[in-house]
């Protein structure tokens, strides 16, 4: 998700010279590993859509400053972390504030409200695993939640995730240790996808999670996002996994809005490169 092809190096220069075509031909290449972080990150495919706007704008007013001292993706990336890290919170991020303790009670509190209803609409249950698995990473505050999407999701070596984040490599593996235990703690004790200890509760979350307002039958954010690596409607299984890291693998490979090159385009209309 992160390696960018060594054409977009050459990019770089032509806009620094000023070539306006270089620069949305950069920003194309680089928007779709940016959307995969940017939604892992704030948790809802619209607010996704509004950092890698900012992000992008970002990018464009500062590509003046890439020397060449890093890989341009690592620039790149570094660019979106910080603004990830320091933006505003986000909706989803708003309903995580009390991390997995919280998470863990409102499980709990949705399952007694299934009544023991059971759905058999398999897309209605992907959404909801999709949702709940995008939760439990908004239950790690932004500093863990970036180390862990860097390394343990996306795979980064330690020296590339601590360049992103501007951080030894030392602190980011702590980081990173502190978020991976966190995270398989709470899956084990909870999932079903990872742990054969515990039932998977999925289909009978669908309807409270309708109830609660938490999906929507008519507008589902995950399960019927356009993704970047197979056709419309199909999607990963995330059954049966070992890991919470590989739940989180298992994602779709979301593709960034349709309407992203029309309104990059409006919004770099000021903007010199």
């Amino acid at each position: 998700m992160f390696s960018l092809p060594e054409s977009v190096n050459d990019l770089a220069g032509r806009v620094q010279a000023g070539d306006r075509a270089a620069l949305e031909q950069l920003l194309a290449a680089v928007r779709e590993p940016i959307y995969g972080l940017a939604i892992r990150m704030v948790g809802d495919p619209d607010d996704a859509a509004d950092a890698v706007q900012e992000i992008l704008i970002r990018i464009a007013r500062h590509i003046r400053t890439f020397r060449g001292d890093s890989k341009l993706s690592t620039w790149v990336f570094r660019i979106a972390a910080n603004q990830l890290s320091t933006t505003r919170r986000r909706r989803a991020e708003a309903g995580a504030d009390g991390g997995f303790a919280q998470a863990a009670a409102q499980l709990e509190a949705a399952l007694a409200a299934s009544a023991g209803r059971t759905s058999d609409d398999q897309l209605l249950v992907e959404e909801v695993k999709l949702f709940c698995t995008h939760g439990m990473l908004l239950c790690l505050d932004r500093e863990h939640r970036l180390a862990y999407i860097l390394g343990e999701i996306l795979a980064l070596s330690g020296d590339e995730g601590a360049a992103i984040l501007e951080v030894s490599a030392e602190a980011f593996r702590k980081r990173l240790s502190r978020a991976r235990e966190a995270i398989e703690s709470f899956v084990r004790a909870r999932c079903g996808l990872v742990s054969a200890e515990v039932p998977c509760r999925c289909a009978k979350l669908v309807a409270p999670s309708i109830d609660m307002g938490l999906v929507d039958p008519a507008r589902l954010r995950f399960a019927r996002h356009p993704t970047r690596d197979r056709a419309a409607g199909l999607r990963r299984q995330v059954d049966g996994l070992t890991s919470a890291a590989a739940v989180f693998r298992s994602h779709p490979d979301y593709a960034a809005p349709p309407a992203f090159a029309a309104a990059l385009r409006d919004l770099l209309a000021d903007v010199a490169p």
